[in-house]
């Protein structure tokens, strides 16, 4: 019998710095001479940054702007990394699936010294089986690739598989895929937009998701589904 596959995006799911990454593109774009009003950032929260970049400025932008943007955010969003908050339960959440047999997999557009400090903020690597980043996939959500890659890393089939995350994207991209989704409040999107996009089930956060585990898609598949040959860790940390 094959492991079920808990997938999770990181930003607005596990970790409270959705409203940190608004702050860091908005003054980015303005550096750049753009005003783009933050309720728009934030909707856009959770593409990759070309997508996002793309979203808000237009196909008509002047591309040749983009990496700058792009780099001002990561230097702006950077100046909170050694503090960057989990929400509470987090790190139980991932170790009470873990402990349950499932292998847990982050789905993320961070990636490098940013993931780190997210896995750090989360404080539960023994519970990871391995990490889906941006730098992995040719595309970001809301296409299935990341959920893709994140079911092959962990070894199970779709229809083993949940996604938790806090977008739209996040739901367009386990939808794309197959994969039925949870989707979390904690990161500001209303619920008749998760639900829109394709959410499954709904909860206010990671704590209520704990909490009510049982009820949730987690609940209604068997607790102890192992591999019998599990594949390796491929970072070498879950």
């Amino acid at each position: 019998m094959t492991a079920g596959a808990a997938i999770f995006d990181v930003d607005g799911t596990l970790t409270d710095t959705n409203h940190l990454h608004v702050v860091a593109w908005w003054e980015a774009f303005r550096q750049a001479g753009h005003t783009v009003p933050m309720p728009d950032i934030h909707r856009a929260v959770g593409l990759g940054s070309g997508d996002l970049i793309e979203r808000l400025l237009g196909t008509d932008r002047d591309p040749g702007q983009d990496s700058a943007i792009s780099s001002a955010h990561q230097v702006l969003y950077g100046t909170y990394v050694d503090r960057l908050p989990a929400f509470e339960g987090a790190g139980d959440l991932l170790r009470t699936l873990a402990g349950r047999g499932w292998r847990v997999v982050l789905a993320t557009s961070a990636s490098g010294p940013e993931l780190t400090a997210l896995r750090r903020a989360v404080d539960a690597d023994e519970a990871i089986h391995d990490t889906a980043s941006s730098d992995d996939v040719d595309e970001g959500k809301p296409a299935p690739e990341p959920v893709q890659l994140a079911l092959e890393l962990a070894g199970a089939g779709a229809e083993r598989a949940v996604f938790v995350g806090d977008t739209v994207w996040d739901m367009e991209a386990a939808s794309r895929a197959g994969v039925r989704s949870v989707a979390l409040l904690s990161g500001g999107i209303p619920r008749a937009d998760l639900e829109a996009a394709g959410a499954d089930a709904v909860f206010r956060d990671v704590a209520e998701l704990l909490a009510r585990l049982d009820d949730s898609p987690f609940g209604s598949l068997p607790r102890r589904v192992l591999l019998t040959n599990p594949p390796p860790h491929r970072d070498g940390r879950g």
